[in-house]
């Protein structure tokens, strides 16, 4: 089969919360990002790998990273590109601040319509907020189905994708037909490695404003206009449309009321003897402090 297949990888640039220190939190409670190092999402990268193994296979198929966030978040596009893919878009825009899920996936969704790829693939979730729901309300806005918890690509035609899913209690195979949407799981293969060749070419691929911030100036050489394949495309509100109320703060039900930076201390620790009557009330201690019921 020569069939070319568009894949959109959804990924996210997060804070390294793998590697908390004590300056993570701010005395407000919210996380101190300038403390933490800025990566590409774990599993969105697993989902990566498995858009290159599909460009693999079937040679001519095209990748591009779809990633949301202010201008530093092209670096997503650029480590992409390093990797094996064909280009990305950034959606930067002050009307995306302050997004809950809800409010991101709108804006995920109409950036896929404009792009109409064939599979659509991200990670189950991103590690700074763990709720697992950007890519499966993609999917519903776009009235596509959808495969969670992927651990493998087992057979692609031009028609249907099956996928193996890693669940709780086994494992599971399912069968869809194109376009859909998959999350992947962090058991998926690993990303491969960055390919010296693509990083010396893509090594001053950037994004218009980047090229317009006083900060580099000198540091490009070669316009974007000389070489095209170096230009990120950036893209707004007013480039995908849609309902402007949707987006950003104004299109987020969630509001986050408090956030608390909880330490256990070694003083917070009993010791207890194997008998029932300390069992007992530990027991009784914890279904009073509803951690357990």
């Amino acid at each position: 089969m020569d069939k070319k297949f568009k894949i959109v990888v959804l990924a996210k640039q997060v804070p390294d919360t793998r590697n908390v220190g004590k300056d993570a939190m701010t005395p407000e409670g919210t996380v101190n990002r300038a403390a933490l190092p800025a990566i590409f999402n774990p599993e969105d990268m697993n989902a990566l790998e498995q858009a290159l193994r599909i460009k693999d296979k079937f040679p001519g198929s095209e990748i591009f990273i779809l990633t949301m966030g202010p201008f530093r978040a092209a670096e997503i596009i650029r480590e992409g590109l390093f990797r094996g893919t064909d280009g990305g878009i950034l959606l930067t825009d002050r009307r995306f601040a302050g997004a809950d899920t809800l409010a991101t996936s709108y804006a995920i969704s109409q950036a896929v319509k404009k792009m109409n790829p064939d599979i659509i693939l991200a990670g189950r979730q991103a590690i700074d907020g763990d709720t697992a729901q950007v890519g499966p309300q993609v999917a519903e806005k776009l009235n596509i189905p959808q495969i969670t918890y992927a651990e493998e690509i087992t057979e692609l035609t031009e028609s249907k994708i099956t996928i193996l899913r890693r669940l709780e209690r086994g494992i599971e195979v399912v069968t869809s037909i194109l376009p859909c949407l998959i999350t992947v799981h962090a058991t998926a293969a690993q990303c491969r490695p960055r390919n010296a060749k693509n990083l010396l070419k893509y090594k001053y691929a950037r994004t218009p404003n980047e090229e317009k911030d006083p900060a580099n100036q000198g540091k490009y050489l070669i316009s974007t206009d000389e070489k095209p394949f170096l230009k990120i495309q950036e893209w707004t509100v007013d480039d995908v449309g849609g309902d402007e109320n949707s987006y950003g703060f104004a299109g987020s039900p969630t509001k986050v009321k408090k956030v608390e930076s909880i330490v256990f201390k070694a003083k917070e620790s009993k010791v207890l003897s194997d008998s029932e009557a300390d069992i007992d009330s530990l027991i009784a201690e914890l279904m009073a402090n509803h951690e357990i019921g």
